[in-house]
C-alpha cells in the first residue's frame, strides 16, 4: 500500500511541480484525480481535522470568485465542506498525504523537509 497520496486535477501546474519533484526524488505515490476519482466528505473532514479550513478553500481561485457573493459571504466550516465537495477545484491544490499527516501547497523546500 502507498503511503503517499497527491490529491488535485491533472492540468493544475502546481500538481505538475509536485508530481516530478516526487518523480525526480524516487517518492512513490497514488495521485488522486478529484475530477476523475471524487472527493468524499468524510475525507475532506478528516482533513479539516489536522488544518483549518480555511488553508483548504481556495479563496484565490476562479471558481471562488465567480461565486455569489450571497455564497461567499459569513462562510464558515460547515458550507466552506459543503462548496469544496460541489466545486472541488476550490480545494487549494496539491494536498499531499503523507501517512496520517496533511500538507496543502507545494514548495520544494517543504517537501524536502517532509521526506527528509
Amino acid at each position: 500500500m502507498v503511503a503517499v497520496t497527491l490529491y488535485g486535477i491533472k492540468n493544475c501546474d502546481t500538481i505538475k511541480k509536485a508530481k516530478l519533484w516526487l518523480e525526480l526524488n524516487n517518492i512513490d505515490y497514488q495521485f488522486h484525480d478529484f475530477r476523475v476519482d471524487g472527493i468524499s466528505k468524510s475525507l475532506v473532514t478528516t482533513w479539516t481535522k489536522q488544518l483549518e479550513w480555511e488553508t483548504l478553500l481556495n479563496t484565490r481561485s476562479t471558481t471562488w470568485r465567480k461565486l455569489p457573493d450571497a455564497q461567499k459571504d459569513n462562510i464558515n466550516k460547515s458550507r466552506a465542506i459543503a462548496l469544496m465537495l460541489e466545486q472541488p477545484a476550490m480545494i487549494k491544490r496539491p494536498v499531499l498525504t503523507v501517512k496520517n499527516r496533511v500538507y496543502v501547497g507545494f514548495k520544494d523546500d517543504t517537501y524536502k523537509e517532509i521526506f527528509s
